[in-house]
């Protein structure tokens, strides 16, 4: 029979969903053709010629046929190359190259061919490995370049293949091809050596304490001060004194890494916390996310990291306000004509501004230059309710020459770190697993923040003098809270308190 089936994938967001791929080929003697339905993109119906050329240049002669590809389901649009090594073994089983008793059922194939045969590396492999997984697969197909990536996922066998001939003799003798074992080790997540100890940050000691707990209750943090005043250093620093990964986490940040073209060739798990820092021209699509199949923006790539938004009234104001639902809902959903797409934002944001257009206001030595109606112009660049999603409110001083030469060595990264991962430990323990003080529910809020009649004193009248609304209010519960844990206390304190609303600044 000229019909065969192979099973492959298609990357819609951050899923992978299930494609089959039935091949009809019939013999002619007067013409060739070679169709492709199912909603194939330009680059699918391509294919015909890299997997023709790749049948021929690898010694396979499929003579002159009249060949139908169907790819199933017909109502989902498919993108890209990755179909081009299951369409040629779904040609080559069809014309009785690959023996008849071999089924495709038990694996999910992937690849894109080069005319010589060789296979070249594709996106989202990781994505592609889980639905294997999820499918009840045995393994799966993909090419080399890609294995160590997929073999993150247990439970599955990963074939690597270089070029279509080691593909054809797989399926002639599976054990022509050692599977790739999983790339999974105790070791793996051994914390790298920071690139910037805060042991080598001068004075500021405030502004690290800040960053302190910021790191430990996942809270979104804002630096205002001069230019030099090391803003943009500190937040550097911060990816040192967050706490490892969990395997969940890798795998999460691998996927979406993996389906925006990030990962380099043959990498396995991204095994470190992503710092993204966009340049202020960024349109709102490169942060959000977007395209007609929309793919993962800024605000996903730093997903279990930190997103650092260097001169934050220099960005635009409509690319600001798309901010509010990831920082709100650690989530963020695009809606096109075929769907609506949701990507991951469990992200600490870290942003760092001047004062006033020309950074000098509140400079010791340095005059400001600036008009009291060009400063508010400046500051107005970022809303209200943008302003009320930032925890904490840090103003960062210019440095003394004292400050820079007599200052005694601080703690370093390594300390801090073992105090914010304990502080972790308490929340996970108390919120579960790899949730923190930050994104605490109101009902968890009053469970675990409770405050004695001088902490809440205080706070009423905070709120009622300085008019914080009422989401400033939780914040400040949720970093007091932070404060608690880091200093191994059961419940919030007043000092803990004094401290939180002493960080939120306005």
């Amino acid at each position: 029979m000229p019909l065969s089936r192979v099973f492959s994938v298609a990357l819609i967001g951050l899923d992978a969903v299930p494609i089959d791929i039935e091949v009809d080929v019939e013999t002619s003697i007067d013409r060739f053709a070679f169709v492709t339905v199912g909603l194939p993109d330009a680059g699918v119906k391509e294919s015909k010629d890299r997997v023709l050329a790749a049948m021929k240049n690898s010694g396979y002669n499929v003579g002159l046929i009249t060949c139908t590809i169907n790819l199933a389901p017909g109502d989902l649009r498919k993108e890209g190359a990755l179909y081009d090594l299951p369409i040629a073994v779904g040609v080559l089983a069809a014309r009785n190259i690959i023996p008849k008793e071999n089924t495709f059922c038990d694996y999910l194939i992937v690849g894109e061919l080069g005319l010589g045969g060789e296979t070249r590396p594709i996106v989202g492999a990781l994505a592609m490995a889980m639905l294997a997984r999820q499918q009840g697969k045995r393994g799966l197909i993909l090419p080399a370049a890609n294995a160590r990536e997929a073999a993150a996922v247990t439970g599955i066998v990963v074939i690597p293949v270089k070029n279509l001939k080691e593909a054809v003799q797989f399926f002639h003798n599976p054990a022509t091809i050692q599977p790739v074992p999983s790339s999974i080790s105790a070791d793996l997540f051994e914390k790298t050596v920071p690139l910037i100890d805060f042991a080598d940050i001068k004075g500021q000691s405030h502004v690290k304490r800040a960053l302190e707990i910021a790191a430990a209750g996942g809270h979104n943090i804002v630096m205002s001060g001069p230019p030099g005043s090391g803003k943009t250093m500190m937040a550097k620093a911060l990816i040192g004194i967050m706490p490892e990964p969990t395997v969940q986490e890798a795998l999460e940040t691998t996927k979406i890494h993996s389906i925006a073209g990030l990962l380099t060739e043959g990498s396995s798990l991204v095994t470190q916390r992503p710092f993204r820092s966009p340049h202020h021209t960024i349109s709102y699509a490169g942060l959000i996310g977007g395209g007609m199949i929309p793919r993962p923006g800024e605000v996903s790539l730093a997903h279990n990291g930190i997103l650092f938004l260097d001169e934050l009234p220099e960005f635009s104001r409509t690319v600001l306000e798309v901010l509010r639902q990831p920082l709100e809902d650690r989530k963020v959903t695009i809606s096109r004509a075929n769907g609506n797409f949701t990507f991951p934002t469990n992200f600490l944001c870290i942003a760092a501004m001047n004062p006033c257009p020309c950074g000098m206001l509140g400079h010791p030595d340095k005059p400001c230059k600036d008009s009291a109606l060009q400063v508010d112009r400046y500051r107005n660049k970022i809303s209200g309710p943008l302003w009320d999603r930032l925890d904490m409110h840090i103003e960062v001083p210019a440095l003394r020459y004292r400050d820079m030469t007599q200052g005694a060595m601080g703690e370093s990264t390594i300390t801090i770190r073992k105090r914010v991962v304990e502080a972790r430990k308490r929340q996970s323990e108390r919120l579960g697993a790899g949730r923190t003080n930050a994104i605490m529910s109101s009902k968890e809020l009053r469970k675990y923040a409770v405050l004695d009649h001088a902490s809440e004193d205080i706070l009423r009248q905070a709120v009622d003098v300085m008019g914080m609304s009422a989401r400033a209010c939780d914040k400040i519960l949720r970093v007091g809270r932070t404060i608690a844990d880091l200093a191994g206390s059961p419940d919030v304190q007043y000092e803990h308190m004094m401290e939180a609303l002493a960080f939120r600044g306005h």
